[in-house]
Formats: structure tokens, sequence, C-alpha cells
């Protein structure tokens, strides 16, 4: 067996009796200033080992999150009616989507971008009315009761149910509804002689002679069928009737059944209106109005990660537009690509804050309003250059995502249009994606680093402590040598 005497000999840390050793006041000053000096650097090494170490890289973007992009905003347009808005998605590749509804939510909106109705839902089967095969004929004026402000005023508070053709002679939709609208007119006027029964009548309203009646009841497409029931309450604040769209078959026939349909609930010698009497078979046709002209836009639309755009404008496959009355001015609250980075999330992640480029929302909270100086028919367009950010973490030896954004730059222009104005977002992903990787320290490297802090100050102050004491005694020698 090993004896203990042999044990003790590889002892590193000998034992001096406490009686051979003398404490001093230098030596005590000393010690308190090194225990001092190991609580604070151990306190910056605790610091710095709690700390996130990053570095920035740009790669090839590997994204994880497939061929697609998603593209989420909310958009108000002060002066585009829900009625005719449209949100179209295009790329390279020839891939156009168009009228895209189904994750799309249009609220109408006032000047000062307050909700004024629910969600307007758009029809979408447009472009298969049935406009019949009467003779077109004049295409100058309407053969019906014409209608102007006055008169207008005057014949919804008479007649119970007023439907009004509101057009433009130069449209051509409003062309090929003319013979139907002056047939069906004629026809009703037989049925129900407006000089004895006040329950309905079929006008017209010439929105070139009579813009400010149009504006007033939010026309921006033409031709717009109305239906004014009378014992609707004018709307002080939009400053309109409540009424009703008409969206259905635009021929004879259908005209003279829609009136029908208006007329069930209504005896001749009634003069109270049902107002919502309307039959399962008109409410497929019939909607209510926009009470206000403007339209808030708000959902998402997926895309596919190569150069394309994203168009919002007014589009109908039955009406036509006055380019010179449209303005596409909008304000921007939300505009952001991938998927969506929740508050709670950016509250956990505030320490990484500072390494992300914040340029995820660019264009949010701005507006771009057409005050007119280039004239009409404005298309406003943004250019988006986007890039993708993520950040990791590397712990335990293994990579884990924290976060992945799409950030982006916008510059933004206004162009005259040969078309209808519209308003368009370009944008373009980089190939390449901005990687930044938190590189935490390892608890080993914070151990060795205490024990060398430990170490090197203890080493430190007994170096000089001993250089003082010394000195000490070398002055104490050559003063008592100078006495002898």
């Amino acid at each position: 067996m090993v004896s203990t005497s042999k044990i003790k000999s590889v002892d590193f840390y000998r034992k001096i009796p406490r009686d051979l050793t003398e404490a001093s006041l230098s030596g005590a000053g000393l010690s308190i200033v090194a225990a001092l000096a190991m609580l604070f650097l151990f306190g910056m090494e605790l610091s710095s080992y709690l700390a996130i170490n990053t570095s920035t890289s740009v790669i090839v973007d590997k994204s994880s999150d497939g061929d697609f992009l998603n593209i989420d905003f909310n958009i108000s347009f002060p002066a585009l009616s829900c009625e005719f808005a449209s949100v179209d998605v295009s790329d390279v590749f020839g891939t156009h989507r168009l009228n895209i509804s189904k994750t799309i939510r249009k609220v109408p909106i006032d000047p000062h971008l307050r909700a004024t109705a629910e969600e307007f839902h758009s029809t979408s089967d447009l472009h298969l009315i049935n406009h019949g095969d009467e003779d077109h004929g004049d295409n100058s004026t309407y053969a019906d009761i014409p209608l102007t402000g006055a008169a207008f005023e005057k014949f919804t508070h008479h007649f119970q149910i007023l439907v009004v053709n509101f057009y433009a002679p130069w449209c051509y939709w409003s062309n090929r509804l003319k013979p139907s609208w002056v047939k069906a007119s004629q026809i009703t006027r037989e049925r129900y002689n407006p000089g004895t029964d006040d329950r309905v009548l079929l006008g017209s309203v010439d929105c070139t002679e009579e813009p400010t009646l149009c504006k007033s009841n939010h026309i921006q497409g033409y031709p717009s069928i109305r239906i004014f029931r009378r014992g609707s309450d004018l709307r002080e604040d939009h400053g309109n009737h409540e009424h009703e769209s008409y969206y259905g078959d635009r021929d004879t026939d259908s005209l003279v059944k829609m009136v029908e349909e208006l007329l069930k609930p209504i005896k001749k010698e009634d003069h109270k209106l049902a107002l919502d009497g309307k039959s399962d078979n008109a409410a497929s046709t019939f909607k209510k109005a926009p009470v206000s002209g403007g339209c808030r836009i708000e959902g998402y639309v997926r895309a596919k990660k190569v150069p394309g755009e994203l168009v919002i404008s007014a589009h109908s496959g039955a009406h036509s537009f006055d380019a010179s009355q449209m303005n596409m001015s909008h304000i921007v609250t939300h505009l952001t690509f991938g998927t969506m980075v929740s508050e709670r999330l950016w509250t956990d992640m505030k320490r990484l804050l500072p390494y992300l480029g914040q340029s995820y929302d660019r264009l949010n909270g701005k507006s771009f309003i057409n005050e007119r100086q280039l004239d009409a028919n404005v298309t406003i367009e943004h250019y988006l250059q986007i890039i993708k950010t993520e950040v990791i973490s590397r712990r335990s030896g293994q990579e884990h995502s924290l976060i992945e954004e799409y950030e982006y730059t916008a510059h933004s222009s206004v162009a005259r249009s040969y078309h209808y104005p519209e308003a368009k977002f370009h944008f373009e992903l980089s190939p390449m994606q901005v990687l930044i990787s938190e590189n935490p320290k390892s608890f080993s490297h914070f151990i060795t680093n205490v024990c060398a802090i430990i170490g090197g100050v203890f080493t430190v102050a007994g170096i000089l402590d001993s250089i003082f004491q010394n000195t000490v005694r070398m002055v104490k020698k050559i003063e008592l040598g100078k006495n002898i």
C-alpha cells in the first residue's frame, strides 16, 4: 500500500503554521482591493456570457417555406368604390389571377377612412349578364323619363319605388342597355300609370349632364341601376339615400320581371313600404349599394417567388369607367411579405431587434394622395425589392430557426396611364438571404475564464504585496545603516 507520507509529498498547497505568518495593514488593504477586482471582473464575464453574440452572413436563399409567398395588406382607397374594386396578381411566368375574392375583405369607408357598412361582397359573374337582342338604334339619348337633381328628389318622395339607370352616353354598356331599358320603362308605364299609381317609376340620369347627382350617389361605373325606396331615411353622415344595386340580366324581360318582384309586397292602396319583402329570386340580383365612395381592402394573396405585381383597380365585365374621374389615392395601413410576425413574438424577441433591419413594414402608415397635379388618369406605382432575413440559434450543437421575415425597400412614383388608373405594387425577390446566427458561449469557456480571473487577480495581488513588503524592508535597512 502507498503510505500516507508519500501521498502528502504531492501536496501543492503545503501549509505554513499560523504562528509563522504575520498579518499586515497593507496586506489587508490589498486583499480587499483584490476581492473587489475579482467581483467586478466576474460580473463582466457573466454579462458577456449572457449577452447575445451574433454573426451576419449573406447566402443563397434556401427558404423552407415553399415556392409561394404570402402578401398581407390593408390598404384604404377613399375614392374607389368596393362595388368595382378588384385585386389582381400576375408574375413573369404569365400567371394572371384576376379579381381575387376568397382571401380578400372589402369594407366601404368614408373620406375619413371610417367604415360605413359591413363587408361588401362583389358580384363575380357580371360578364355573364344577358343584354338581350333589341335593336340599339340611336345612341344619343334615352327615351324614358330623364331625371335631374330637383326631379330626382321629387320622385324619390313621390314613388314608393324609383328605379334609376345612371348612364353615360359614351359608354358601350350604357348603349347596350338603352333599348331594353327604354322598352322596359314603356311597359312599366303602361302597366302602372305614374299619374294614378305611385308604386313604381323607371327613370334615367345622364351622368355627363348631372355629375353632382351621380357623385352624391357614388356612381363610378356605367351603367349603374339603383333602386330607391320611399321611406329610406336620408343619411346625414353620408348625404344620400340608402338604396340597392341591381346586378341581374339587362334584357327587357328581366328588367320587367325585376320590377314585378319589387312590387310583390306592395299593394296599390298601400302607402307603407315593406322594405324587407323581397323574394328569394330577387335577392340574388339585388344588393345594398355602397353608402360611401371609398373602400378598405384587406387580406392576403399568395404569389410565386418570382418578379410580379399586385394591382388594385376598378374592374367590371359589364360596366365602363370614366378614367378622368378616377382617383387611386390610397393609404397603406399594413403591407408585409411572408408569414406575419405577431406582436407577441416581437415582444419576446426584443433582444434581436438591433440585429434586424426593421424594414418588414416599410410602407406602413404612408399615404399616397393624387392631388391632381398631373391632371387625371394617374397610376400610382410602388417598386418593392424584397430580401429574406432569418435568425438562427445554435445550442447543443443544433440549429434552431428563431424568426423568418421578409424585409423590403420601396420606391414610389406616379405616372399618366393609357388605360384606367391603377395602384400597382411591383415586387422582386432577391436570390440571396441575410442569415443572422446567434452564437452562445459555452459554459466551459465561462468557467475557464472565471478561474483565470480568480487565479490571476490572486497571483498579481500576491506579487504586488511581495514587492511592497520587500521595498519597505529595504528602506528600513538603508535607514538603519545610515544611523550606524
